[in-house]
Order: C-alpha cells, then sequence, then structure tokens
C-alpha cells in the first residue's frame, strides 16, 4: 500500500514546543558548550533517591549574566589546565518545594551517601537546603572541576563540605582554587557547600517556577 507524504508544516504541528528559559535567562550550552553538565536532579542520582520535580531535562539555565561570566569562568580554568562541571543552576520554585515536602517523609533512603550524621529534619535549620533557594532566581551555581578531589561529594552535607573544613590531600587546595577562580569572574561562594556559587545581584532578583526542558 502506498504510503501517504505528511506535509512539513502538519509535522512541524504535531512535533511539542520546547519550552524557552524565562526572560534574560540562556542555556549555557549555548554560552559555554564546553562545560561538562552532570544534572543531578533531572535523574536519581541525587539525596532524594529520584528525579526532582522541574527537571525535564538535564540542562543548565542561568541568567544571561551569569552564563557569560561562567562562561569566562572556565576559559581562565582552561588556561590553568582544569575545566569545570556544574551540577545545578536554576532550580524550579517546584523543586525547592519538593525537597520541603522529602524533608517531612519518612525517605531515609540517600541517607548514608548524603547525610549520614544527620537526621534529615535538621538539614534545612542548619542550612544545607533552603525553602527559598538562589538557584530559582537563575544567578546560582553548583559546580566542581573534573577529575579533582574535593574532599567531600557534591551535596554531602556535612561538616565536612564546608569551604574552610580541614579535608585530607589535595581537596583543600583544590576548593581554595575554585574559590579563586569564581571569585575572579564574581561569584560568591556559599561557606557550608564548596561548590555552592552566587553570582552578584541574586539578592534583587525575581525566582521562577519554569520548567527546565
Amino acid at each position: 500500500m502506498r504510503k501517504l507524504a505528511v506535509p512539513l508544516c502538519l509535522l512541524a504541528l504535531a512535533a511539542p514546543a520546547r519550552a524557552e528559559p524565562p526572560p534574560g535567562f540562556a542555556r549555557l550550552v549555548e554560552i559555554a558548550p564546553d562545560i561538562a553538565q552532570d544534572m543531578r536532579y533531572a535523574g536519581s542520582n541525587n539525596f532524594t533517591g529520584r528525579p526532582v520535580p522541574g527537571y525535564r531535562a538535564p540542562q543548565c539555565w542561568l541568567r544571561a549574566e551569569a552564563a557569560r561570566a561562567l562562561a569566562a569562568a572556565q576559559a581562565d580554568a582552561r588556561a590553568h589546565g582544569f575545566s569545570l562541571v556544574v551540577y545545578d543552576c536554576y532550580r524550579p520554585k517546584r523543586a525547592v518545594s519538593s525537597f520541603v515536602e522529602w524533608s517531612r517523609s519518612a525517605d531515609q533512603s540517600a541517607k548514608a551517601g548524603y547525610y549520614p550524621r544527620l537526621d534529615k529534619s535538621q538539614l534545612f535549620p542548619q542550612g544545607y537546603i533552603a525553602a527559598q533557594s538562589t538557584h530559582s532566581t537563575g544567578l546560582a551555581v553548583d559546580l566542581g572541576v573534573q577529575g579533582w578531589d574535593f574532599g567531600t561529594p557534591f551535596d554531602f552535607f556535612d561538616q565536612r563540605s564546608w569551604t574552610e573544613s580541614k579535608v585530607p590531600g589535595d581537596a583543600h587546595a583544590h576548593r581554595e582554587t575554585l574559590v579563586a577562580l569564581m571569585k575572579r569572574h564574581g561569584f560568591q561562594n556559599y561557606p557550608r557547600e564548596w561548590w555552592h556559587f552566587t553570582f552578584k545581584g541574586a539578592g534583587n532578583a525575581a525566582s521562577y517556577d519554569a520548567e527546565v526542558e
């Protein structure tokens, strides 16, 4: 039986439109394609043990000015022989709300890998997770360096993850190098998480709830 050709215009109408980032945002892959993206909340490799609401694709979105600054940091890193990897960027408000709900649940399946010395009910009071996150402004990013040891994994909620904590081997020097790099390009580190950096101006920026696609 002869197959009928489908007009291209109808195919275009049938294809779902890709969601666009909020106004003033950019996709990091379009600004700095050589930065590795290991977006943990789009999959199950995170402290909740499952994909987080709001992440329909493992993509890093940031406000354009933060993305450009991060691209400059990557160029700086490359010049010194290393390369960045991002774990989380813009975080929809629904994802933050899901963290609050998770903290009140009985689920402890990821405790050993992420918060072995704390009860999950203490993660918010002790500042490891925020009920209102600067990530939702698109001006915060969680990152590391490919192949480097920082003494603890990303999202390991423990005093050993505090940026100035004593950690063995080269880990402390690696933390200092990362903080210095990001500071040169307008990012400030959060002292309780060696991986968390906020670009200037986040305090006055609006938060969003658009799903990442």
